[in-house]
């Protein structure tokens, strides 16, 4: 039987971490599936404009921080960060399609549509490249939530009610310590982008499915032959 093949889809350098960091890891260390990470946008010019210095570090940051969770397939995009609902959606859908055809996966995480324009405007597009039709590889198709995002989103507006939940408790502090990598995205606690924060949310998620530490999902779409 072959490997699951898995894509996590982000629209910048660190959510896939936020949001399943210990999910990457017990997919691609403990499960043997093949597992891709998609980056759609360069994921810092709008915060630090023309320092491609930056841009470029927090790239190696990010192939650093997904090697720890077993991940070496990492395909990076140069669409504008923060600015994606400024392109035509047609160009978003064609990233995501082609990671999609090249790669083949039976599953597809994508980052939940929240505050962030960006997120919002990435999962819409994972909707349309992963949309059943005849001869599609893929069957399963979940959100996952990054913190520092989804929790700022207005309650009236907010759609992230996870129905899906993956166990982390033996993989928590492979997600924290791949976080580390991100020395342009930590922050002290009590900032949510912090280990400490990463930690206490985990055990959150966790003591509300009955183990130790869990990551929330939102199951968006089953098929079963």
């Amino acid at each position: 039987m072959s490997a699951r093949r898995i894509l996590v889809v982000a629209a910048h350098p660190d959510d896939e971490i936020l949001g399943m960091g210990g999910t990457i890891a017990k997919h691609a260390l403990h499960e043997g599936a093949e597992v891709a990470i998609l980056w759609v946008t360069e994921g810092s010019s709008q915060q630090y404009p023309g320092d491609v210095e930056i841009m470029e570090r927090k790239f190696l940051e990010a192939r650093a921080a997904a090697k720890i969770l077993g991940v070496t397939d990492c395909r990076q995009h140069h669409l504008p960060d923060m600015r994606l609902d400024t392109l035509p959606h047609v160009e978003v859908n064609k990233v995501i399609e082609d990671a999609v055809a090249e790669f083949g996966p039976d599953t597809v995480y994508t980052v939940h549509a929240d505050i962030n324009m960006d997120h919002s405007t990435v999962f819409r597009s994972v909707m349309v490249a992963t949309r059943p039709r005849v001869g599609t590889p893929v069957r399963r198709v979940l959100s996952y939530a990054p913190m520092s995002s989804v929790e700022w989103t207005p309650h009236f507006e907010n759609t992230f009610r996870p129905n899906w939940f993956s166990n982390i408790s033996d993989t928590i502090e492979d997600k924290i310590r791949s976080f580390d990598c991100y020395t342009t995205e930590n922050r002290p606690w009590p900032h949510p982008r912090s280990p400490r924060a990463i930690r206490a949310i985990a055990e959150s998620w966790g003591s509300s499915a009955g183990w130790a530490c869990a990551e929330p999902f939102v199951l968006i779409r089953q098929l079963c032959d």
